[in-house]
Formats: C-alpha cells, sequence, structure tokens
C-alpha cells in the first residue's frame, strides 16, 4: 500500500513539473521571446530558461520509467531499514543533465544567431544549414553511440547497481548520470528545432512523441534497430529535400 501510495506521489510531482512547462510552452513561451535581430544578455537568459523548462517537458515524460523504478529501489530499502535517499534528488539530478545542456544549447543558438543561420523567429534561414543539420541527425539515429544511450535509457537496472550509493549527492549524480545517457540518445533530435523553429509548438510536441516511443516501445521493435532506422532514414531523405532546393534555389 505504501507502495502505491509513493508512486502516485511521484507522479503527482512529475505530472505537475510537465504541465507547468507545457503550460510555459502553450502560452508563455512565445510572449516572454519576442522576435529579435540581436541578443542581448537578458535575452540569452532568458533563452536558456526557454530551453530548459522546455526540455524538462519533453524529457520527462519519457523518463517516468526509471523514476519509479528508483522509487521502487527506495522503497525497498526503506522496509529493509535501510538508508535510502528521497527520489527527488535523482529527478533533481536527471534535469541538471538537460539544463547543461540547455546552456550549450543556448550558446549555440545565439552563434547561429551571430552567424546569420537562424531567423529573429528562430528557425533556419538557410536550406543548406538546415539539410546538413537534417541529414547528421539522420546519420547519428544509425550511429553505436546512439544505440549505447538508447539501450541505457531503456535498461537502466545495470548502471543503477554499480553505481548506488547512499546520501544525496550520489543520488543526484546518479540522476545526472542517467541523464547524461538521456542527452546523449535524444540531442541531435532536440537540435532539429532549429529547422521546424525553437517554438513550433507542433514540432515540439512530434519530437516528444518521437522520444517517448524510443524509450518505451516494447523491446522488440527497438532492439531490431527498426525504429531509429526509420526515424534515420526520414530525416537523411527530408535533408536530401533541402539539400536539393538549396542548389535549385
Amino acid at each position: 500500500m505504501l507502495a502505491k501510495i509513493n508512486n502516485l506521489l511521484i507522479l503527482l510531482f512529475i505530472g505537475l513539473l510537465i504541465a507547468f512547462s507545457w503550460y510555459y510552452m502553450l502560452f508563455d513561451m512565445t510572449m516572454n521571446m519576442d522576435p529579435v535581430s540581436s541578443w542581448s544578455t537578458y535575452d540569452v537568459y532568458l533563452l536558456f530558461i526557454m530551453w530548459a523548462i522546455m526540455m524538462a517537458g519533453m524529457m520527462l515524460p519519457s523518463a517516468i520509467p526509471v523514476i519509479l523504478l528508483v522509487e521502487k529501489i527506495n522503497t525497498q530499502r526503506s522496509r529493509r531499514k535501510a538508508p535510502f535517499t528521497p527520489t527527488i534528488f535523482f529527478i533533481s539530478g536527471y534535469l541538471l543533465a538537460w539544463c547543461a545542456y540547455s546552456v550549450m544549447i543556448t550558446f549555440i543558438q545565439w552563434r547561429l544567431h551571430h552567424l546569420e543561420l537562424l531567423s529573429p523567429m528562430m528557425d533556419s534561414s538557410s536550406f543548406l544549414f538546415s539539410a546538413c543539420l537534417l541529414i547528421v541527425a539522420g546519420a547519428y539515429q544509425f550511429s553505436h553511440l546512439k544505440q549505447r544511450c538508447l539501450h541505457l535509457c531503456r535498461s537502466p537496472m545495470t548502471f543503477l547497481t554499480r553505481d548506488w550509493q547512499d546520501g544525496k549527492v550520489s543520488a543526484i549524480k546518479i540522476g545526472f548520470k542517467h541523464g547524461t545517457f538521456c542527452v546523449g540518445c535524444c540531442w541531435f533530435l532536440m537540435a532539429l528545432l532549429f529547422v521546424t523553429g525553437v517554438m513550433n509548438l507542433t514540432w515540439i510536441f512530434m519530437l516528444t512523441l518521437l522520444v517517448l516511443i524510443e524509450k518505451t516501445l516494447p523491446d522488440p521493435l527497438v532492439k531490431s534497430k527498426k525504429l531509429t532506422k526509420v526515424s534515420g532514414s526520414i530525416l537523411i531523405i527530408v535533408g536530401g529535400f533541402y539539400l536539393y532546393r538549396y542548389f535549385t534555389a
């Protein structure tokens, strides 16, 4: 009974975080980030906040299984009177990894604006840039690093068992480590928002759905790499179309 209550509380907490993130994206993001041709320090700060909240809303749904697994481990340790750390610290570490990614992608976007590869509306202003990003993202779907990170995201028990230590700092470290696997799995997919528009809610939802399917789909389809091969092939084909438009424009 206690385990069910704890799971419900964890799900409620994650649900509130996701709801807040999507509320921000639906109602506040476009109001806070006005189109500009140059960026002040405050604009860069707002851009980081936008990416950090957006990553939380996009990635937390796919992290629910491993978060519930950590909560199950903590519940079992509590029953044995063994030391345990509240799951919130694992979640904090996971989100910290995506905050680190948000810092990186913020300064990449800032640089892309200065190179005039992004428009003031935060989407690609170059068919060549779009083509390169799509083709590289598609090729990454076939890479060993992608498959390795995806496997660790889907099957975290090995590293959880190996790296588990008592204490809040350790829980944050383990959460951060799992978060880095997810970043390694999805970072190029998130960067595709530069092609579609960073504030394009339709594509934000579609990428969230793709990540959720990749990380939670039943094993047979993912183990055969069919899903990543299909999505990678589509991205490369679309990239080829952009490349054709670049050379025929």
